[in-house]
């Protein structure tokens, strides 16, 4: 179970792609490095998971955490390029009511 995590810094916003699978081996890593981005004041983070074949409910929990950061620190945050799978898991656990997010067929960036 492998994770990769890009992370392009611009000047308007950071743009993360994340590659591989998110569960309770590969969270933390993925928590390690983006939470550091999420304190930045007044960010533009952008998580790209079209390349993210499973996450599960530790996943979920990351992104929860990301999201609560970046909202503190008055930032934006959105995630695009889910799959249907991925999707369905934020709308299950309704967090997909709270949180910005483009599915593979809506398109990434605007």
């Amino acid at each position: 179970m492998n994770i990769n995590i890009d992370v392009q810094d611009s000047n308007s916003q950071v743009e993360v792609q994340v590659k591989g699978e998110i569960d309770a081996y590969t969270a933390p890593k993925l928590r390690e490095s983006l939470f550091p981005l999420s304190e930045q004041n007044q960010i533009s983070l952008v998580i790209d998971l079209s390349e993210v074949s499973y996450m599960d409910s530790t996943g979920l929990g990351v992104f929860v955490g990301l999201f609560k950061s970046v909202k503190a620190h008055d930032g934006k945050f959105r995630l695009i390029g889910l799959s249907e799978r991925l999707r369905r898991l934020f709308d299950i656990t309704g967090l997909a009511d709270i949180i910005d997010i483009k599915s593979s067929a809506e398109g990434g960036l605007e």
